[in-house]
């Protein structure tokens, strides 16, 4: 697992875990943020991650605590680990209040199930060590209950599966076009709607976004990047929008 530095200042760090997985397991990102003497790890994957990550996430946060662990949804590569991270932490969990009962399903022991917190669809601000985090609202993108964390410091923007990309071991995003053959099938099949995504580009440019970190493949980093994924989210036909595709019944 190897770990990148992509953003520091003072006492802020904002640490990339790459977990490319074993056999056919998806690729998966593994982000840690440390504000102070407090961090949280986003979307931390899952089972077989958990032993390297957590030795990983100890080391990189010293004196600090892990305070939470983020879930941008309910899948099992994005936190079917947390209920061990649990365990060998204090660490309090997030997730969308639909799945606050259908998470402990992964293995939560009994006294876990307190520190499971649900997000009310609003979103919410996430207090770390003395900063405000920003819990955004992505539903349908692709889970009816789905959340985005904006780090206000690094304007780091964490996606979720919104800009994953698959096939393409590269950290960031350099030719675009190049780049659209790795994420558009993905984001076709797995995002709700056009319309969906247009309300979430229109929430995306009230920020100052320097970088999207997507939970798979690589990020789009700098102002000029940022803006091609918005437009091309704003055009792209998803999802419902083939709802008349695939409604047949196969001839026997």
């Amino acid at each position: 697992m190897a770990k990148r530095v992509l953003f520091q200042q003072g006492e802020h760090r904002n640490v990339m875990l790459e977990d490319f997985g074993p056999g056919t397991m998806v690729q998966v990102n593994q982000h840690l943020i440390v504000h102070g003497n407090e961090g949280v790890i986003l979307d931390p994957g899952g089972h077989k991650t958990y032993t390297h990550l957590l030795g990983e996430v100890r080391n990189l946060l010293g004196a600090a605590s892990l305070k939470y662990i983020f879930l941008s949804h309910q899948d099992p590569d994005i936190g079917s680990s947390a209920g061990a991270l649990m365990s060998g932490t204090g660490a309090t969990t997030y997730i969308s209040k639909l799945w606050t009962r259908f998470i402990p399903h992964f293995g939560y022991d009994a006294d876990l199930i307190s520190r499971i917190k649900g997000i009310p669809d609003e979103g919410m601000v996430l207090p770390l060590g003395g900063l405000e985090l920003l819990v955004l609202p992505a539903h349908f993108l692709h889970s009816p209950g789905n959340f985005h964390l904006y780090d206000p410091v690094s304007r780091f923007l964490y996606s979720g599966d919104v800009g994953a990309s698959f096939g393409e071991e590269t950290l960031e995003v350099q030719d675009f076009d190049a780049h659209l053959k790795f994420m558009e099938g993905m984001h076709r099949r797995y995002m709700a709607s056009n319309r969906a995504l247009r309300a979430w580009t229109a929430m995306a440019r009230t920020l100052d976004i320097e970088a999207i970190v997507p939970q798979h493949g690589g990020l789009f980093r700098g102002k000029a990047l940022v803006g091609r994924f918005l437009d091309w989210c704003d055009s792209l036909a998803c999802g419902v929008d083939f709802i008349d595709g695939p409604y047949r019944a196969p001839k026997p």
